[in-house]
């Protein structure tokens, strides 16, 4: 989303380049391309809305400094709402609040986004790092039925990093490996299950 948002700002950001202010008018245009890449990236519709109604609030009280073009004051706007959106500034930088783990194990952390999106050898970062950092037990689990190379990358990522992985077959449902893993996870004492998925494919058309 992030990239696709980014190439949409800066098209609109060249466009506003011969204007002195921020309107009603410029301020919808290029938030009409943020709406679009949210949309495109599946952010859910009424958290566009909101997203979208904050940044128009917020931009149309912006005072552009000399220094700063329309199209470049609104772009800090759209950074701001969108640092928060995530967890503020301490998210971005990666020393925002940690995974909760409080729970009766095994904590379940489930994988999701788009095919091809890295998914996999996030699991390998994320279990290696709950090793070593946090000191947790981790099981991983494959529940990506639909490509049978992608059970065999999470088990050599697994086995890369120190992580027990419990086997999957294509043949089998998604639920019944999760429910599956989960049992196995809870008898062998693991602190954590890492499930990952087969993602969301990304449409052509």
């Amino acid at each position: 989303m992030l990239d696709n948002l980014t190439q949409r700002l800066a098209r609109v950001v060249k466009t506003m380049r011969g204007e002195a202010r921020l309107t009603e008018a410029n301020t919808a245009e290029m938030l009409r391309e943020v709406r679009l890449a949210m949309l495109e990236a599946d952010v859910a519709l009424p958290v566009v809305r909101d997203f979208i109604a904050r940044v128009k609030e917020k931009a149309m009280g912006e005072d552009v400094v000399s220094s700063l073009t329309p199209g470049q004051a609104l772009v800090g706007v759209v950074q701001r709402e969108l640092t928060t959106v995530i967890g503020g500034e301490e998210a971005v930088s990666g020393k925002g609040s940690e995974l909760n783990l409080a729970v009766q194990p095994p904590a379940i952390i489930l994988m999701a986004g788009l095919q091809g999106a890295g998914k996999t050898t996030t699991v390998g970062k994320l279990a290696k790092w709950l090793k070593e950092n946090k000191k947790k037990k981790v099981l991983t689990v494959s529940c990506d039925v639909y490509r049978p190379a992608a059970i065999a990358q999470l088990k050599t990522v697994s086995e890369q990093v120190g992580a027990e992985f419990f086997p999957s077959q294509p043949d089998q449902k998604p639920v019944d490996i999760a429910r599956a893993a989960v049992d196995w996870a809870r008898k062998h004492y693991h602190d954590v299950l890492i499930v990952d998925t087969a993602g969301r494919s990304v449409s052509t058309s």
